[in-house]
């Protein structure tokens, strides 16, 4: 009995070890049929025309009662973008990509037009004075752009200072014909106070004192009053209508002048002087530079000549420079105010150029679009000569920089662009 009682001892403690050894082994292992899956989506819904209204549900825009549209939150991670380039202004980088073009040098010999206007060479313009004062007896000229010659006899004065002069000598010459100094002094006087050598002659000779004086032209031209509104070289001319070519003299017979004071001026168009107005862009334009005239009046008669003048400083209300041309007007006899075009040949430079599309005029500063990393960028840069569809690029850009071939296709509006300075 007591050996069969061992025995089933020993085969409860075997089937007690098997179990907890079997019990061992499956600790931690998970059933079979569970499997981890990834959570869904995240469905929102949104407005197509305002995206900024955002809805866990379906339903209606607050806004504009349009039904929102289903929208799945995308929640992949982009790695790819950088933050300087989502923080980038819209105004100074424009994502695009168009053709390219870049500088190309060239040996250029431009041909610069520019409209002009024929004017009265100034160092040409004289005056008529009035060397004594007294009351104008007679008058020889009786309308503006009347043409006199030198030596023409203009009008007669009579002046009381003369007629006393003239009594002086006279008495002189009677009374005390050895007194040789006073007789030259007073004979002297006379020829300051405008009497020519021969008036003074025949004074002497008849004994008898000259009512008048005569006034006679020292220089050849057309004839206007003193103060007048003649065009110059600082005004552009306008043409005249003939009652103010043909209209008479404000200067009668019967009035007074005074000593000294300019009763008439002198226009000469034997020498006459083209006034050419030139853009800021034509600045490479420089004195010695040939030019081909064309005048108005008569195109086919065209003269040749050379840029003499230019004026240093840019004319009142007009942003153009003015470029002087001197020509001979004695046989050509163009009318003074003619307008004129002309053909400036400037020396042939080497120099950059750029497509006149590839630069953006914004007032004072010229752009290009430098092309960059995904698109292009604003660029000022300082711009020369504009020939034909071509722009002469002085600085701001290298032989390597790429630039938009077209300017205008990145901006939409001038005021959206901004350089930086």
């Amino acid at each position: 009995m007591k050996k069969i009682y061992r025995k089933g001892v020993r085969w409860m403690a075997a089937i007690m070890a098997l179990y907890l050894l079997a019990a061992c082994n499956g600790k931690g292992k998970q059933p079979d049929h569970k499997i981890n899956v990834a959570a869904p989506a995240k469905e929102v819904w949104t407005c197509s025309m305002h995206p900024e209204i955002i809805r866990d549900k379906p339903g209606v825009c607050p806004i504009c009662g349009m039904d929102l549209v289903r929208k799945k939150e995308d929640l992949t991670r982009l790695t790819d973008v950088r933050l300087d380039e989502l923080l980038q202004p819209t105004d100074r980088f424009v994502v695009s990509s168009i053709p390219v073009t870049a500088l190309q040098k060239e040996r250029v010999a431009a041909e610069v037009k520019a409209l002009g206007v024929v004017s009265y060479d100034t160092r040409l313009i004289n005056t008529i004075s009035a060397r004594v004062s007294g009351r104008i007896e007679k008058l020889y000229v009786h309308y503006r752009y009347q043409h006199v010659h030198k030596g023409a006899r203009i009008m007669d004065i009579y002046s009381p200072e003369l007629a006393t002069g003239e009594q002086e000598l006279l008495f002189m010459l009677k009374n005390d014909p050895d007194n040789t100094t006073l007789i030259e002094a007073a004979k002297q006087k006379l020829l300051l106070l405008g009497m020519s050598e021969g008036q003074l002659q025949e004074v002497i000779r008849t004994g008898r004192p000259s009512l008048t004086v005569a006034v006679y032209s020292n220089y050849s031209g057309h004839i206007h009053e003193a103060g007048n509104t003649m065009p110059d070289a600082g005004e552009p001319l306008q043409r005249t209508d003939v009652s103010a070519t043909m209209g008479e003299l404000p200067v009668k017979e019967g009035m007074y002048v005074g000593k000294g004071q300019t009763v008439f001026q002198l226009f000469n168009t034997d020498r006459s002087w083209v006034l050419l107005q030139l853009l800021p862009e034509q600045a490479p334009v420089k004195t010695g530079d040939a030019v081909r005239i064309a005048p108005e009046t008569a195109p086919d008669h065209n003269f040749r000549g050379r840029i003499d003048f230019i004026e240093p400083a840019f004319r009142k209300e007009s942003k153009t420079l003015t470029a002087r041309v001197y020509f001979d007007n004695s046989t050509l006899q163009i009318p003074i105010g003619s307008q004129v075009t002309a053909t400036i040949f400037p020396s042939p430079a080497t120099g950059d150029w750029l497509p006149r599309e590839s630069v953006l005029s914004l007032g004072t500063d010229q752009v290009v679009f430098v092309r960059e990393d995904g698109g292009f960028k604003a660029h000022k840069v300082e711009t020369g000569m504009d020939y034909r569809d071509r722009v002469q690029i002085l600085s701001g850009l290298t032989e390597v920089d790429s630039v938009a071939a077209n300017a205008q296709y990145l901006m939409d509006s001038e005021s959206f662009i901004r350089i930086k300075k």
